[in-house]
């Protein structure tokens, strides 16, 4: 039986996540703002929530395709607010439209945001080698950067916490417990 990390053993959903996404180096734009948007929307919730939701939000939200996301008008954000199948917060859809056309600049400044948002970290994943999540940071001073970084570009919903928890998830740091099988399966990963 293979060892994981301890957060993702309540559930297959999790489990599922965590030995094919969490923490894989991911570098395909779409996939990038498909994370920052649920994370923005986890804000508060557990991540467990968020997962459950996540077709309806590839639904709700074209594929999370930013050029689509962007042009998004009134009609539409009040669409997303009566969609039960979506966490129905008028600030974190409101945001969500605002982010992707802030995403749309960030490429269009950068030529894509997987280079701005990896040049964070050299272009090379973070690996931390953990024993216990109590180890495990909420925020560290690089997501901190990052957020303030984010912010100034008219992103919302991008605090140090969620921006850190996007590291995790896009693989920009490997906070795979050192005992979990995908630390070194993901250790070289870039």
């Amino acid at each position: 039986m293979k060892t994981r990390c301890e957060w993702c053993l309540k559930n297959e959903l999790y489990i599922d996540y965590h030995d094919k996404e969490w923490g894989v180096p991911l570098h395909d734009d779409q996939k990038l703002f498909e994370f920052l948007l649920l994370e923005g929307v986890q804000a508060g919730l557990s991540w467990l929530t968020v997962l459950r939701k996540r077709e309806n939000y590839r639904k709700a939200y074209d594929d999370f395709d930013p050029v689509k996301v962007a042009v998004y008008d009134e009609a539409k954000l009040n669409e997303l607010l009566q969609n039960e199948g979506l966490i129905r917060n008028r600030l974190k859809i409101a945001a969500s439209v605002n982010n992707a056309k802030c995403f749309l600049e960030v490429q269009k400044e950068f030529g894509s945001f997987d280079r701005y948002i990896w040049s964070f970290v050299d272009f090379k994943p973070i690996v931390n080698y953990f024993e216990s999540l109590s180890e495990v940071p909420a925020k560290t001073p690089l997501s901190d950067l990052i957020s303030k970084d984010l912010k100034k570009r008219g992103f919302k919903f991008v605090g140090s916490t969620i921006v850190y928890a996007h590291m995790q998830a896009t693989g920009m740091v490997n906070d795979h417990l050192v005992s979990c099988f995908r630390h070194a399966e993901l250790k070289d990963k870039k």
